[in-house]
């Protein structure tokens, strides 16, 4: 079954997408390519466990098994030595990167505290969208119980846009939450 954002995407974003910004190609209109999320764990430096802790909750956050990121270089200052797991990372493409984008705008996103809408200025100059959550207790696959410390993560949307308007405005048709300039 094909996710409901990409249905979207086929059906009304496309061409509303060609029609805005006078595309002579259809593959020259933006699409998303992956979404990458990544939980960086400082405190595995004392307690190598909290490394295992986000692992498994960034494989029921994704969908799929993240790999975990070791330290290029020790730094003395951090008691961190070459080669120490100090975080994870999941790449989603296809199915499960539409489905985590939906799950992310219709239900985490609403669930953040204090919530007024995302910056629109966290793009990096290529159509690319990063975003930083506080906790990870926003996603409803989280169980409150079961978590042992609360920890951040970042998620990265990467389009296929050339301009930062081109990526912002896939984005705002897919439904994502930008807050309105001025407010």
């Amino acid at each position: 079954m094909t996710p409901r954002l990409r249905e979207d995407y086929d059906s009304r974003i496309h061409s509303a997408l060609r029609e805005k910004f006078s595309y002579a190609n259809t593959m020259e209109v933006p699409r998303l390519d992956k979404i990458v999320i990544n939980m960086g764990v400082g405190e595995a430096v004392r307690d190598t466990k909290k490394v295992g802790a986000a692992v498994a909750e960034l494989t029921v956050i994704g969908g799929q098994k993240p790999i975990v990121n070791k330290a290029k270089r020790s730094v003395a200052n951090f008691k961190l030595r070459e080669g120490m797991e100090i975080g994870c990372k999941v790449t989603l493409r296809r199915t499960r990167m539409y489905e985590f984008l939906d799950r992310l705008i219709t239900i985490a996103l609403p669930r953040v505290r204090d919530f007024r809408g995302i910056s629109a200025a966290s793009f990096d100059g290529r159509g690319n969208f990063a975003l930083g959550l506080k906790e990870q207790i926003v996603f409803p696959e989280i169980d409150y119980d079961q978590i042992d410390e609360i920890r951040g993560l970042n998620v990265v949307v990467v389009t296929t846009a050339k301009t930062d308007d081109e990526g912002r405005e896939l984005l705002r048709e897919f439904g994502m939450p930008f807050q309105i300039p001025g407010s």
